[in-house]
């Protein structure tokens, strides 16, 4: 293999460990926002189950007003009928029927009344189930992600620790000015730093590299950067049939780098 394909090699490697930093850092970042969503959750059934007891304690203070004012008018319309049984003349007669009818309008507008509330009252009540329910369920998860939540932290850090020692064993035999290069662009884009050309096309920012830039991809002779992203390219098919070299190189300390590896016309 050519000292070029082997200085990709050696710089292919390194962006595996700064994918697997890379995903150790996300899940540092997204564990305890996992957490955290599922605590807005809980919080967010918490705050509706009051909604729901304060609307039902309204309903029942409401109810037991409604309740009050039917005794009160089924007493008085009793009152009155037995008044009626009592009236001499037909003009008191007459006056009295139509305070009964409006009383008797009055109470049935109040017995509806008070059917829709019972009505209304019974979903609120099957509402108030379902939100604790939901609750009850919530609350044991988060205790449990809670719970697991420091241990996947300490996993993650001391993962991330390994990573770093293997990131600095990996990048120690790489010149000085590509790995500054290599860790300049991996501040700005994070992630990836060096990708595959594929089809004519830098697989960073899916765009066409320029012709004479492919062109001199294909040769294998520089380092270059992608002219829209800037990231360090490679033309894939250098490495169509190395999957198995590469799992042997592994294993194995790889190659020193020449000091005097000639760069592309992007990295100079």
């Amino acid at each position: 293999m050519s000292l070029y394909l082997e200085q990709i090699k050696q710089l292919v490697e390194l962006q595996h460990v700064d994918d697997k930093i890379y995903a150790v850092k996300k899940e540092l970042e997204e564990a305890p926002l996992q957490v955290e969503t599922l605590r807005e959750r809980f919080n967010e059934e918490e705050a509706k189950i009051a909604r729901i007891n304060d609307k039902l304690q309204h309903m029942h203070e409401q109810q037991k007003r409604l309740d009050m004012d039917l005794e009160d008018e089924t007493a008085r319309l009793k009152k009155s009928k037995s008044k009626l049984m009592q009236v001499s003349n037909s003009k008191e007669y007459q006056a009295m029927s139509k305070e009964m009818d409006n009383m008797e309008r009055s109470t049935k507008n109040h017995e509806e009344e008070r059917i829709a509330l019972r009505e209304e009252i019974s979903i609120q009540e099957d509402l108030l189930k379902e939100a604790q329910a939901v609750r009850d369920e919530l609350k044991i998860d988060l205790a449990t992600k809670e719970e697991s939540l420091i241990e996947r932290i300490n996993a993650a850090n001391q993962e991330l620790e390994k990573l770093t020692a293997i990131h600095k064993e990996t990048g120690k035999d790489v010149p000085n000015r590509i790995l500054e290069r290599y860790e300049f662009i991996h501040r700005r884009l994070e992630h990836p730093v060096i990708v595959p050309v594929k089809n004519s096309v830098c697989t960073g920012c899916n765009i066409a590299i320029p012709p004479q830039t492919f062109i001199e991809i294909q040769r294998g002779q520089q380092i270059w950067s992608c002219p829209n992203c800037q990231r360090l390219i490679y033309w894939a098919e250098h490495f169509q049939d190395q999957h198995q070299e590469e799992k042997k190189a592994k294993q194995n300390k790889p190659q020193v780098f020449a000091e005097d590896l000639n760069l592309g016309e992007s990295l100079n």
